[in-house]
């Protein structure tokens, strides 16, 4: 599928009951709106039922627009808007519902991905490491896939989960029909959705910097990012597998440590309170609205209070809200014991003791979606018990692994190049042109 003489790649869109769409322009036999609806383990589409229905644009002026798509799922953003790409369109079924595959180019997803993960306002130079960072992670993303698959003796699990203890992290390995989803949950994708009128930047960002991914030791660098650190990087083990890559390690997200101040231990966390209850300088440390506002959407500027933050619950509110979130009946919750942390004081193993159960959950999403009705900022939090419930003071937002988005804008504003920007996240990594 795609265009002959392209690397492409297959994005998961939409999944529903039903998906209403039109197409626009040239799709050969097809035009005008149309509803697919899920049947018997099939699609249906009018009068005809299969288990594949492929849209393939005739000229680069098609496109075609998908209804009601759910963008920030379980986020406190989550909506859904009308949505327009280029490329492919495939329907297909997927858990007795339909869905919504949009085939493309990867330089040009690359672009969209740019424009939807912010506003794309930043610095050219900022803008070229950002791709360089998402097309390392898509195709790093695929080759792990590819060896799953490839070693069907022994299956993939990301879950551990016994009367004591639950143990879960998400990956894209939840994806088999489609290389990457569309979501938060691998990298925002919106198709040409948002244009504006930094999309001619966003392209050049894409164009010089095309075929260019990060390696280490001649294998391409999953290179996770998210919003902002807390002023120190996490390690990969703490929210995914349990292993180690030597260019995603803890490490401050500043020019350099003070000499005279020792480097803080957050696994320790007596030092953890200590960073987490303050608020140290660094790079992602900044209220400028201007550098904010070029790195952070519409939606994503919706969130105050992102570097060190606070949310109480009663004790009634924590019990109702961690029930509802795990499916786990606690009781009333009496104490959140941190019993494991990560390098920036992200927590990983959370024991939580109630009246009538007591569990050890981790690693840092799952804490997150048990202790927030959508996503609690992060794991890096110092659980404070009063005599009316808990009060969390928190670090950072997101898992603060690899690029920190919000300090690496600072860098750019501040003059640093994408390559200096790459190595500062990615320590040990090399930026090389592999097509």
């Amino acid at each position: 599928m795609g265009n002959s003489g392209k690397k492409t790649i297959e994005v998961g869109i939409l999944l529903a009951p039903s998906i209403s769409f039109e197409l626009e322009g040239n799709y050969g036999t097809y035009s005008g709106r149309f509803t697919a609806t899920a049947e018997s383990g099939q699609v249906r589409l009018h009068d005809k039922v299969g288990e594949r229905f492929v849209f393939d644009p005739q000229d680069d002026n098609a496109s075609f627009v998908l209804k009601d798509v759910v963008i920030g799922i379980e986020f406190h953003w989550e909506r859904k808007e009308d949505q327009r790409f280029r490329g492919s369109l495939v329907l297909i079924p997927e858990n007795c519902m339909v869905r919504a595959v949009n085939v493309l180019s990867l330089e040009d997803y690359l672009v969209s991905v740019i424009a939807s993960e912010m506003s794309a306002t930043s610095t050219l130079e900022y803008l070229k490491a950002h791709a360089v960072i998402s097309r390392s992670w898509l195709l790093s993303q695929i080759e792990k896939r590819q060896g799953i698959e490839q070693r069907q003796n022994v299956p993939y699990t990301s879950e551990v989960r016994t009367e004591e203890e639950w143990i879960k992290w998400w990956d894209r390995e939840d994806h088999t029909l489609f290389d990457v989803c569309a979501d938060d949950h691998c990298q925002r994708y919106q198709g040409i959705t948002r244009p504006s009128q930094s999309i001619d930047n966003v392209t050049r960002a894409v164009n010089q910097t095309a075929g260019e991914v990060l390696t280490f030791e001649g294998k391409i660098c999953d290179a996770r990012f998210s919003k902002c650190c807390g002023g120190i990087m996490e390690r990969f083990s703490t929210s995914w597998e349990p292993s180690e890559h030597p260019y995603l390690q803890g490490k401050y997200d500043g020019e350099s440590f003070p000499a005279e101040v020792p480097f803080p231990d957050l696994s320790d966390p007596v030092q953890a309170e200590i960073w987490i209850r303050s608020a140290p300088p660094a790079f992602c440390n900044t209220t400028d609205h201007e550098i904010l506002s070029q790195v952070l959407n519409t939606y994503d500027q919706e969130t105050k209070g992102f570097y060190r933050w606070e949310v109480s619950y009663s004790f009634e509110e924590l019990s109702d809200l961690i029930k509802r979130r795990t499916g786990v009946d606690f009781g009333m919750v009496q104490e959140l014991i941190p019993l494991e942390r990560g390098a920036s004081g992200r927590i990983c193993r959370l024991k939580i003791v109630g009246t009538k159960k007591t569990l050890i959950i981790g690693k840092d999403l799952l804490i997150r979606k048990a202790l927030s009705e959508s996503h609690l900022y992060s794991s890096a939090f110092i659980p404070v018990k009063r005599s009316s419930g808990y009060s969390l003071y928190g670090a950072g937002w997101g898992h603060g692994v690899g690029l920190c988005q919000i300090g690496g804008a600072v860098m750019a504003s501040r003059g640093y190049s994408y390559k200096q920007i790459l190595q500062h996240y990615y320590p040990g990594s090399r930026a090389q042109t592999i097509y």
